[in-house]
């Protein structure tokens, strides 16, 4: 006898399908059949759903904090320059805030004394001298004229020693046995970042007194490379960079530079049309709607240029008029998209020393103020070297001469060189004899 087949058989399957489908027939008849709603099946967000929307969130942040950046930009540059430096100095303090705090996580650990204390007087006395010797030098006329401010314009690099000295010993007093090593490594770290934050962010102050150009145009510059190295970075990237940061490619660090010179150039077309981003700084209340006038640099105005014999034949003329700037702009986009990123590389390297992912968490999406920042103050500092270097136009300047009649000239030849100066005026027309007779009985 043939075995039976199990009923859960292929060959069940029509009998069964026939059954059911008699079974709904019959049920459609009487009114009874009835539709099974479609079963409902739960899914669960997997982890890559969920990091894919983080990531979009972690966007929507950035760009609506990047927007807010700019706009606030914007809004300190047409301000005046006295909020620009007010900017500055935030930037800067809030840096040395960040990189600081990687040190001061293991001395609150030990209970070392005066630790943090020391820290933010050292930062403290180093603002002081470095913007004390800015101001000093830009305005001569104004601190050297005052009663109160001369002897701190005259004495300022004493005053700022004697307050290192006094720093230097309160750090000597605050020695521990046992931890003689990691205070010295403490204190080392502090001057270290002291030098690479604040005194190159100081040199961006200096690079606004001569003028906003040259804070804004190497600021943008940064900023045009690290879009324009991420973009070619994404789009052709293929040959690894540099260990530091795997992510950079050698692809998007030429596709930078050549797109940093091209849209530097642009920007700086448009900059120099605006005396208020050339002329340097001389009355602080300055802004945007002040009509600011001077008379420009010599760079800034278009001059005439022999074209190279070779390119003569293809743009069919032998001169060409142009700024110098551009020339200028040239060599600086150059050290913004190939030496000022090393400026990022170092902060790289720093935060994997102390295994973190960012400096903070100050700017929502952004990190700290110190991952904006590090190529920014590597840029400050070269920008001004080079402008006084190459640009500066080094003239006479009356604070000089009045520092020099100061200091080196006794009461009675100052008195003698103010007579001979109202004296030059009278005969040059400028006053008149009764001013100067008023002029030479105030001086006696």
């Amino acid at each position: 006898m043939a075995p039976k087949r199990a009923s859960s058989g292929p060959a069940a399957s029509p009998a069964k399908s026939q059954a059911g489908k008699k079974k709904y027939h019959n049920n459609a008849e009487n009114g009874l059949a009835t539709i099974n709603p479609p079963e409902i099946v739960e899914t669960k967000p997997t982890s890559a759903m969920m990091e894919k929307e983080k990531k979009k969130q972690n966007f929507i942040v950035r760009t609506v904090w990047t927007v807010v950046m700019m706009i606030g930009f914007f809004v300190f540059l047409a301000a005046g320059h006295i909020w620009i430096m007010a900017l500055v100095t935030a930037v800067q303090i809030l840096t040395f805030k960040e990189v600081i705090a990687l040190a001061n996580e293991p001395a609150r650990e030990k209970k070392l004394p005066y630790g943090k204390i020391i820290n933010w007087y050292f930062l403290a006395t180093t603002i002081y001298f470095l913007y004390g010797e800015s101001v000093v030098y830009y305005f001569k006329q104004v601190v050297l004229v005052d009663y109160y401010l001369l002897p701190f314009a005259t004495h300022h690099r004493f005053i700022s020693y004697m307050l290192y000295i006094i720093g230097f010993m309160i750090f000597v007093s605050s020695l521990e046995k046992g931890h003689y090593k990691f205070q010295f490594a403490q204190f080392a770290f502090t001057h270290v970042t002291l030098l690479l934050v604040v005194v190159q962010a100081h040199f961006i102050m200096n690079n606004i007194f001569a003028g906003l150009f040259w804070f804004c145009l190497p600021a943008s510059l940064v900023i045009i490379n690290d879009i324009f190295a991420y973009l070619c970075g994404i789009t052709f990237g293929r040959t690894p960079l540099i260990k530091i940061s795997p992510k950079k490619t050698v692809e998007g660090f030429v596709g930078a530079w050549i797109s940093t010179i091209v849209f530097g150039m642009i920007l700086s077309h448009f900059l120099i049309k605006w005396k208020y981003m050339v002329c340097p700084i001389t009355d602080f209340s300055a802004n945007a709607w002040s009509g600011l006038s001077c008379e420009p640099n010599p760079v800034f105005v278009k001059q005439t240029f022999a074209v190279p014999s070779f390119l003569a034949k293809l743009v069919h003329r032998t001169t060409y008029e142009i700024a110098p700037i551009h020339f200028h702009v040239m060599v600086m986009a150059s050290f913004a998209s190939l030496i000022a990123p090393f400026g990022g590389f170092f902060a790289s390297g720093l935060k994997r020393t102390f295994q973190i992912k960012d400096f903070g968490d100050t700017i929502p999406g952004h990190g700290g103020i110190t991952d904006r920042m590090d190529c920014q103050f590597l840029m400050g500092f070269f920008s001004y070297m080079y402008y006084d270097s190459f640009i500066a136009t080094h003239h006479l300047r009356v604070g000089s001469v009045l520092e020099t009649a100061i200091q080196s000239l006794t009461l009675a030849e100052q008195m003698q060189l103010v007579s001979s100066l109202h004296k030059y005026l009278y005969n040059q027309g400028y006053i008149t004899e009764e001013a100067l007779e008023c002029l030479e009985k105030i001086s006696s």
